[in-house]
């Protein structure tokens, strides 16, 4: 286990159950949008390889961006 990850499990360790319970769920639900986005980034580097791409224009991007963020 990496270095950082074993200071933090010993410092958890020395928290109230509940809160070791709620830092677990946060760290297997980051672990999980962690595992989801480089599932995504594969499946578009694949389209890429595979010729699926579209030119972007990263103006409009940005403009839709803000818009649906609400932003100006």
């Amino acid at each position: 286990m990496v270095k950082t990850l074993e200071i933090a499990m010993t410092k958890a360790a020395d928290l109230p159950e509940a809160a070791q319970e709620r830092l677990g769920r946060d760290l297997l639900e980051r672990i999980d949008q962690l595992a989801q986005l480089r599932a995504d980034v594969q499946l578009g580097l694949a389209e890429l390889d595979a010729g699926l791409g579209e030119e972007l224009d990263i103006e409009d991007l940005i403009r839709e961006l803000h818009n649906e963020h609400g932003q100006s």
